[in-house]
This record gives C-alpha cells, structure tokens and sequence, in this order.
C-alpha cells in the first residue's frame, strides 16, 4: 500500500483547496530529495515481494464462500512480532484497501547472491503460515487477485449490505463495511475519488457470452446511467482496490541504474500481466477479460468529465488520457528518450522549477507529469511541512499515481537508495508459481544490467500491449509489440525511420515486431533470443550451488510451459473450471456454488492437497529452504 499517514482527514471540499499547496511542495520535497542524493552510489542489489492476500470463509454445510471482513484484528496481531523487535522480525505485514484484505512481505530484502532465490518460496510459503494460525474454524488465506463474486448479494461475513443512497461508498453492490477500518485513509479516497470525479466510478466489463448468456447482463444499467448494455457493471473502488496483487522492488546501484531498470522493465509489463492472468470472474459473471487491470484504473479514476474530454475545459486545465492507475507515459534515462512517442502533459512551472534546480529534462517531466494530478487524500496535521526534512506531500501524489512502474528516491535519513517498483502481474494461487515469477523477473534485472540488453519500444505501443495483454486467453492468442535486436542501440538515423518524433509508423520498425509470449518468453529461432535462453546463458557463466540450481531450474521450467501454452494460465484455469462444473448453466453466472467449489479446488491445489498439473505441470517442486548456507552468505 502507499503513504499511510496518521491523522485527521480532510473533506474533498478542504483537500481540493489545498492542492495548489501539496504540489508546490511535493515538488520542492523531491528538489530537496535530488540534491541531496543524486550522486549516492554503491548500494548493493536487495530486492522484495509484496503479495496482496483475500480471507476467506467456508461454510462447508451451506457450500457457501464469502470473505470475512476480519483483516484488522488478524493484523493487529501479526504487527504485535514487528512492534516488539523490528530488527529480526521474519515478515512484515500491511493493512490493504479492503476489510478482508492483508499484505504480506519479507522481514528484511533478498541480497545479490544467486543462493537467494532459494529462500523466496519457503519464506512465501511460511509467511502464509504465520497469519492461517490467527484463522477461525473455516477461514483459508488465500492468494486470489479477485474474488469471484465480490458485490454480490451476501459475499461477506458477517453479512453487509450496501447503502447506495448514503455512507463513503454508496455503491449499488460494494458495502462500506467492506472497505479496511483501520486506517482513515482508505474510505478517504474512496469519498474524495468520487467526489473530485463529480459522479460514481464506472467500469463495464464485456460480458463472456455463453449460449444462454443474458444481454443486457443484469438491470444496474437501468438505474446508473453509466452502465453499459453486455456488459458487467462496477461502481466503486473496491472492486478495484479489492482485488489483489504480486509486485517486486528493486534497489539500483545509483540513481542512473534505477532510471534503466525502470524503463527496460516496462515493455516487460504488459508480457508478465498476460503472463499473470487471473481474474476472469467479476461480481460473479465470467468476463470477456482475464485480468484486473483496467478495473483497477477504472476504480480510482478522478478525472472530471471535463478531463475526459466529455465537456470544453473550464474548471480544469487538461484533458487527460489515462486514469491515475495505468501504464507509464515516459522513459525516463536517455536511452528512452526517442521512444516517448506520445504528449507528456505537465504544469509549466512545476517543470521550469525542476530545471532551474539542476533536474535533466526527463525526469523533470516525469515529477511534473505526476504532478497534474491532485491530492486526493489529505490530513490535517500534514499541511505544513519542512520541505527539507519531510516528504509527505511528494509521496501523496507519487503514492496515488499508480503506474505499471513506480520510481522511487531513497526515503530520508535511511539507508535504502535508488529504487524501482515492478507492479503489473498478477497474484497466482500456490506460493510456488508466485515465486517462479519473482525469481524470473529478478534475473531478468540481472540480464538486462549484465548483458546490456535494450528492449524498448515506443511507448505508444507499450500502451497498445496492455490493452491486449487483458484480453481472454491473451497469454497463448495474443500478440505484442517486442524488440527483435535487443543487443544494440538504435543509431540516431533509424531512430528517425522508425520510432519517435516522426511522421512514419512506428509499427513500421523493422527493429520491433508482433511477438506471442511463447517468442518472446522461450524464443524464435532465427529471430529472437528468448528470455529463458537470455537467463540460462547468464546462470551458466554464476557460480550457484546445487539446490538453487535445480529450485531455479523448476521455476524457468514453469515460466515456459505456460509461456508455450502446455499448462494453463491462472484464468484459463478458472474459466475452465466455471464452464465445465455441472451447477453451470451456460449463461456466464458464477453461482454460490460453483464459487464455493471453485475456491475449495484452489485451497487444496494451494495446500498441496491435490495436484493439478494443467496449472502447475507435473513437477512443481522445488529444493527451496529457508535459510542460506553460512558458506554462501556474501552479497555483491
């Protein structure tokens, strides 16, 4: 989760008068940040997970699932180690947007050592452990990214009901009670979100049309004029900010590495979302989508209708593209810079106040980019700062700009440094497919920086893949834009035939192609590499003892098999599991039952219970532990 400050929070009406303040010195915050640690070099790699975890309730009797809206007292105690000695604790544990959500990740960051990515699993797999022992009888942890039939009639426990007409939310489905009590934050922007954009959110999934598949889907679009016909209607945050996530930190050398990794990375984003899916179900109707991206951005969208484009502007000063949660609209090192082929909106004055302090043009325009949006959570004992000392004000926009990527400068007096935030995929369901993909990405990092690779493609087209990477089956039917020569850099001429800043198509590169992520992940002879063979070239030349070996070796081995199609995504799994159970009667409804049957299989599937090679292939094991070897205990 992002900034939590403690505090008293501030009405739309009193956070919207403040805006001008918050970003003037959210901006002198990160002035003050830059100048003081802009030439830090040195730190070592350290890297972490953050998986995003749904409580759940069965009531075996009643074959019922719903989520137990009890994440602030299992918190309270798991927080109880961390309070007592920070310094040893094993994992670290996070309040989430909603009431039956908590957030898990490890005590302290992975080091440089290969030997590493042999502890990742087993600390998932204990940290798991450590929150199922504050369960009641019936309750299961689980790493879904959505719940099938969240706003359903009932989905809670104990029971909730909406309250359209009054409350924070005042959604047709999703209760307040729904959203986390713990912190005032939460249900703050939920209020002001709604209030800045001067209507509910809206977000119309395209119904999966099945042969008895009612259209339109159900009667919200009668009573929301912004619900569309074919289409399954979401009007509140929480079916967004509810749903549940993987995402990956890394700590870069010095401020230059963190801006490569950040923009190396970002064509990577809309492969691993695809690669990731697993949330084909919503409000309890299977979607034309498998994943939750764009309910996500849909959930958290502010922007006026003026904004949008809907109205001439006159209360506001841009018509902006994208919500505040989608995929990046810059590069950031020079590299990059040929490659930004789509308008960067920014205040004028934010960007000449970076320059004349010694920001270089991209990042300047990146801070300031963030900067059009507004606060959108504001407290009242956090207005006036000490733009030298504190960095609240710049972390409440760069907290709430919520981007495939996030660059991050070192918090103050700390030991971290430069860091980058990888947030696109999606949380899997068993802690070993959850650790196959964070040891993939994290040796991606480790190519990239070793072998120099360059995959950048135009930003335009990076957006057109995260559209795509969305769609139904997307991981084995879809194909994305990818660099073919990821070896070198293209000189200054062919920039100009193929990528930014002309009048030709950039999808006219012969430099960049339509790849499947079976090309891209696994290869196409006479054409591109492949990640895996990228990885195992690299492995080959590391000195890594024998249980990593085989532990990264059962990991690459996954990535492939569903990169090929041979085993299911998360997604294609569950859409299977939906059309094939016999309660399921063709017209794209998730019962209670088949919900309650689904979630089961996925429980035992997560335990061990049952194997399920569709999902996992048939060797889903590791040597993963749960300590290094003193012997191997040496970063770089």
């Amino acid at each position: 989760m992002g900034l939590l400050t403690e505090g008293t929070p501030l009405s739309w009406e009193e956070t919207k008068k403040l805006a001008p303040h918050v970003r003037e010195h959210g901006v002198n915050q990160f002035i003050s940040i830059y100048k003081k640690l802009k030439e830090r070099k040195g730190d070592v790699l350290k890297w972490g997970d953050e998986i995003e975890y749904i409580i759940v309730k069965f009531n075996d009797g009643k074959k019922e699932a719903k989520v137990s809206l009890r994440a602030e007292e299992i918190l309270a105690v798991l927080n109880e180690k961390e309070q007592q000695n920070p310094d040893t604790v094993k994992f670290l544990w996070r309040p989430e947007f909603a009431a039956y959500m908590i957030e898990g990740t490890p005590g302290k960051p992975y080091g440089g050592t290969l030997a590493h990515f042999n502890i990742v699993e087993t600390n998932m797999r204990m940290r798991r452990q450590e929150a199922m022992e504050l369960l009641k009888e019936g309750e299961s942890v689980m790493s879904l990214t959505s719940f099938p039939r969240l706003g359903c009639s009932d989905f809670t426990e104990p029971p909730t009901k909406p309250t359209p007409n009054e409350g924070g939310t005042k959604s047709l489905f999703f209760p307040d009670e729904a959203v986390f009590p713990g912190h005032p934050r939460f249900m703050n922007l939920v209020r002001n979100i709604r209030k800045r954009r001067g209507e509910h959110v809206a977000i119309n999934l395209p119904i999966f049309r099945d042969v008895k598949t009612k259209i339109p889907v159900d009667e919200s679009h009668l009573i929301r004029k912004a619900a569309k016909p074919d289409c399954v209607y979401l009007d509140a945050m929480g079916f967004g900010m509810g749903c549940c996530c993987l995402q990956l930190t890394f700590q870069a050398c010095h401020i230059d590495e963190a801006r490569i990794l950040y923009d190396q990375l970002t064509p990577l984003c809309p492969i691993m979302l695809a690669f990731s899916a697993a949330s084909p179900i919503h409000r309890g109707f299977l979607t034309d989508v498998d994943c939750r991206w764009n309910v996500i951005s849909g959930s958290v969208d502010c922007r006026t209708e003026e904004e949008r484009g809907l109205k001439p502007l006159k209360e506001n000063k841009f018509v902006i593209k994208k919500s505040r949660y989608d995929s990046i609209d810059s590069y950031l090192s020079p590299q990059g810079e040929k490659y930004n082929d789509i308008p960067i909106l920014y205040n004028d004055e934010d960007y000449k106040k970076l320059r004349d302090n010694g920001i270089d043009h991209l990042l300047a325009q990146h801070i300031a980019h963030l900067f059009i949006r507004d606060t959108v959570s504001l407290f009242s004992e956090k207005i006036n700062q000490n733009d030298e000392e504190d960095t609240d004000h710049f972390e409440n926009i760069q907290s709430t700009n919520w981007q495939t990527m996030r660059f991050k400068p070192p918090p103050p007096h700390s030991t971290i440094g430069w860091r980058v935030e990888f947030r696109p995929c999606e949380v899997q369901v068993t802690d070993f497919e959850n650790a196959a993909i964070v040891c993939f990405v994290v040796l991606l990092t480790r190519v990239i920086l070793s072998y120099q690779l360059n995959f950048l493609i135009p930003i335009s087209q990076v957006d057109e893949n995260m559209q795509n990477a969305q769609k139904r089956n997307a991981c084995k039917e879809q194909r994305f834009w990818f660099r073919k020569d990821i070896t070198t850099d293209i000189s200054p001429p062919e920039a100009n035939r193929c990528c930014a800043g002309t009048s030709c198509d950039p999808k006219a590169c012969d430099m960049v192609g339509l790849m499947t992520v079976n090309e891209i992940i696994n290869g196409n002879a006479g054409d591109f590499p492949g990640l895996i063979p990228l990885i195992n070239s690299y492995l080959n030349g590391m000195d890594v003892d024998a249980d990593t070996h085989c532990t990264i070796q059962q990991y690459l081995k996954f990535i492939q098999r569903r990169a090929s199609g041979e085993i299911f995504t998360t997604a294609s799994f569950i859409r299977k599991f939906v059309t094939e159970h016999p309660a399921y009667k063709h017209d794209s409804v998730v019962s209670e039952l088949i919900n309650y049957d689904l979630l089961k299989t996925l429980q035992d599937i997560e335990e061990g219970k049952k194997s399920c090679p569709e999902l996992l292939g048939y060797s889903a094991t590791s040597k993963t532990r749960e300590s290094i070897p003193n012997a191997l205990k040496n970063d770089y």
